[in-house]
């Protein structure tokens, strides 16, 4: 009896998971853990065929080669297979590396996996995203931008569920955005829980490769800047093409200055939100930014510089991209753009939603369900003001009134912030999918268009003009 009892507290195994259709036939069968679940919800709703799945989409070898040199992967393959693989034994396994958008750019194993991973279309050239293969490791890591496990019947397409796959997002540490994804499959039978770990300490590895070339490239644009700046009048610095500085003179130096949104080149002089005005010049790999005021005068032409940070600008919040959130800011002092990490997508999208402010503690809760993590938020909104300087007020955090503020969503709300698991995101997410709200400055659908679940699908409140209704609808945020 006791050994019976025991048995059935155990966990159910994921192999014995219900295929997708076989979970909403059977309400006894075992339930698949949330981001399976939420994935396959997906997918039914994009009426994929778990037996058949989508048209498949392959790569030309003219374009995988591209799209290696593209993704700087290609730069530490070597050392990835190396510390995979020994190339005196066959390794029960194969290592593929998918770019940000899912195609398998790289994919090398043992000889007879291959074979049986071929017939199901996982080889090179292919777009491994789960709009066209299902939930599987690759396309849910790209998704969630964490390690992920999808083991078995886990996957949404029945010709899978003799695999299990393990998959870790790779970050270029140049500009913080999604580099590509590397993916351990192994047959489902003898899978290793530790595989897990092993895919995060390889991507782990990559990134840390990466970040070596980056320090090497700009140690070589700083013997060249070094000399330059001594003889340079004034505060003066050197970035590369991503805006790390690499040399600086007469100024505090600083990490790095944000992408001009028309791109360096495009004008002779850029407003930088920590510098000013500032006259930009091509220098080797980089650029010779030279402030047009010193840093920390005052006056008159100072004082108006910081007035136009506010007056009448535009800020836009893209999160079209899951893998690339971006705030744009378009005012009288100049145009510029920042790459944004998650946590601060989360915050920047949660303040865009409650234009009257939150306090610490309200966005602590609105983040973590713990209103007492103050310490955390105020330290990632200290980050923020750093580039925003006064487009964000604090006391309590908020827009500053004189800024619009737009939120460009994705066409699914699904996709919205989805590695985001704060419980406001989520409420905001269930809301869109509905329609029952907007984001910020969403335009009002055509008369009688607009389905629900997607974004800006609701209609407005009648007898409002588009702005004032999407002010309004959006103040039934998270």
């Amino acid at each position: 009896m006791r050994q019976t009892r025991r048995q059935h507290r155990r966990p159910p195994d994921p192999a014995a998971a219900p295929a997708p259709d076989d979970a909403a036939a059977d309400p006894a069968a075992p339930a698949p853990r949330p981001v399976i679940g939420d994935s396959w919800d997906r997918l039914r709703r994009l009426g994929l065929d778990p037996d058949r799945g989508a048209v498949p989409i392959h790569l030309g070898p003219a374009e995988v080669e591209h799209r290696r040199r593209e993704s700087g992967l290609g730069e530490v393959f070597d050392v990835l297979r190396g510390s995979l693989f020994d190339p005196l034994a066959d390794s029960p396994l194969i290592l593929a590396v998918a770019d940000a958008q899912g195609h398998v750019l790289w994919h090398e194993g043992e000889r007879r996996l291959r074979r049986s991973a071929d017939r199901i279309g996982f080889c090179t050239g292919a777009r491994w995203v789960e709009e066209n293969v299902g939930t599987n490791g690759i396309g849910i890591a790209l998704r969630a931008e964490r390690p992920m496990q999808v083991h078995s019947a886990e996957h949404y397409l029945r010709s899978h569920h003799s695999w299990t796959c393990f998959a870790a997002p790779v970050h270029d540490p140049r500009t913080g955005r999604l580099a590509g994804v590397i993916n351990i499959s192994a047959p489902a039978r003898g899978a290793q829980p530790y595989l897990l770990q092993l895919t995060t300490t390889v991507a782990r590895l990559a990134e840390a490769e990466l970040r070596a070339r980056r320090l090497e490239s700009l140690h070589l644009l700083r013997t060249v800047a070094t000399p330059l700046l001594a003889g340079v009048k004034g505060a003066a610095l050197v970035v590369d093409g991503d805006g790390w500085t690499a040399a600086a003179t007469g100024m505090p130096p600083t990490n790095r200055l944000p992408l001009p949104a028309e791109g360096w080149g495009s004008a002779a002089v850029h407003w930088f939100p920590s510098l000013g005005e500032c006259a930009v010049e091509p220098l080797a790999d980089g650029w010779l930014i030279r402030p047009v005021h010193a840093p920390g005068e005052s006056g008159p032409e100072i004082r108006s510089a910081a007035t136009e940070q506010t007056e009448g600008a535009r800020i836009r919040l893209d999160l079209r991209r899951p893998e690339r959130p971006e705030l744009s800011v378009d005012g009288a002092a100049g145009t510029w753009s920042h790459a944004l990490s998650p946590r601060h997508a989360e915050l920047l999208l949660l303040l865009a939603t409650h234009r009257e402010g939150r306090s610490a503690a309200q966005l602590a809760d609105a983040l973590f369900g713990d209103a007492a993590r103050t310490v955390t938020v105020r330290a990632e909104l200290s980050r923020l003001r750093r580039h925003l300087g006064g487009l964000l007020a604090h006391r309590p955090y908020r827009f500053a009134p004189t800024v619009t503020v737009c939120v460009l969503g994705p066409e699914d709300p699904y996709d919205l912030l989805p590695a985001s698991s704060a419980p406001a995101v989520r409420r905001l997410r269930s809301r869109l999918i509905a329609g029952t709200v907007r984001l910020p400055c969403t335009p009002e659908p055509a008369h009688g268009a607009g389905a629900p679940g997607r974004a800006g699908a609701a209609p407005g409140p009648p007898g409002q003009s588009s702005a004032r209704s999407a002010a309004k609808w959006a103040s039934v945020g998270p």
